[in-house]
């Protein structure tokens, strides 16, 4: 699903900063925002603008120059703030005055706003054979701070916990009998300098599948995990060389994802490695904030923080596609990684 990155939404609460007389917190959804005091109240519509947000270079927006037009997690007077919030009218007159807005509105088209997206590695960028490839998902977890509405009844599932890596998205599928590699994004064509590529000949990842999926009749196969090492982002885990490791396994047949133990031993079974498990019977915490609070923590991997937490049920009660599933990003690790 495309993320929204710009919506309709209303403020849930308003609380003070310590030590601050000029700026408060505004509560959107599960985000905190802050904002110059007396600027809105409770129960007030906005624009809500989610991180990595990249505004467009308009004079409404010309006060974002100095810091620049994407939008990052920052921290003002010891208060995280992710996001920005404009009264509505920031909409083109032709939208405003409307006579009823809908919570949750997309609006980033009208406005102008597209998502950062880093620049890619030489290493990475490949060359594109064609769009993602439609038996398979795209790897997008949304964040819980999105999911407000669903936190009640995710509590009543048990979960798996694995650490989030900072990495770039990786996907190997066989489907028809043809094996295909991707980046988040793309299907790539086979070229020996690219690190997708290059992972899956040295580590024969297709002769590895083809095995899996004989053992057990399967016609089709998607895995997909998390590339890491030199040359991908800032390398954190200071790996010499690069590798992936995997953490999703999918039937394109059946258009499902294995059930996540199964999918651990299935990915064992092919030889290759699985991201870190943090805890195989994970229950969520009463708020919310604690749950964003146990993101931060120390890489399994090496000497760092870690990015942030997946979270998979176990049995879920609900789902889509057989899986059901969230991430809680590190805010210390954003802070100081995504400077």
């Amino acid at each position: 699903m495309e993320r929204k990155l710009a919506t309709i939404e209303r403020i849930a609460e308003i609380h003070p900063i310590d030590g601050a007389d000029a700026i408060e917190r505004a509560v959107i959804r599960g985000w905190n925002v802050v904002i110059k005091k007396g600027d809105f109240k409770e129960g007030d519509l906005c624009v809500y603008c989610e991180i990595d947000s990249l505004m467009p270079e308009r004079e409404e927006f010309e006060f974002l120059r100095p810091r620049g037009f994407r939008i990052r997690t920052i921290k003002l007077r010891g208060q995280v703030s992710q996001g920005i919030i404009f009264p509505l009218t920031v909409l083109p007159d032709k939208l405003f005055p409307l006579t009823e807005f809908n919570i949750g509105e997309d609006v980033s088209e009208v406005l102008g706003i597209t998502k950062y997206e880093p620049p890619i590695p030489a290493c990475l960028a490949g060359v594109m054979k064609g769009g993602f490839p439609s038996h398979s998902i795209k790897t997008d977890e949304e964040r819980i701070q999105n999911l407000m509405d669903h936190f009640e009844d995710y509590k009543k599932e048990t979960w798996i916990a694995t650490e989030k890596l900072d990495g770039s998205s990786a996907t190997f599928s066989i489907f028809d009998g043809v094996f295909g590699v991707s980046s988040r994004n793309l299907e790539l064509k086979e070229n020996e300098e690219n690190s997708f590529w290059k992972f899956a000949r040295d580590e024969n990842v297709e002769v590895k599948m083809r095995k899996y999926m004989a053992d057990h009749g399967m016609e089709a196969l998607t895995i997909q995990g998390e590339l890491i090492g030199e040359g991908i982002q800032k390398n954190i885990y200071r790996i010499k060389g690069q590798t992936v490791r995997f953490f999703r396994v999918f039937d394109p047949i059946k258009y499902q994802f294995l059930p996540y133990e199964l999918a651990l031993e299935a990915i064992k079974e092919m030889w290759l490695e699985t991201v870190p498990v943090i805890d195989m019977n994970f229950k969520l915490p009463e708020k919310y904030e604690d749950l964003i609070a146990y993101s931060d923590g120390r890489s399994a991997i090496a000497e760092t923080a870690r990015e942030g937490v997946v979270f998979v049920a176990k049995n879920p009660s609900y789902n889509d596609n057989g899986r059901l599933s969230f991430k809680v990003i590190s805010n210390k690790f954003i802070l100081k990684h995504d400077a």
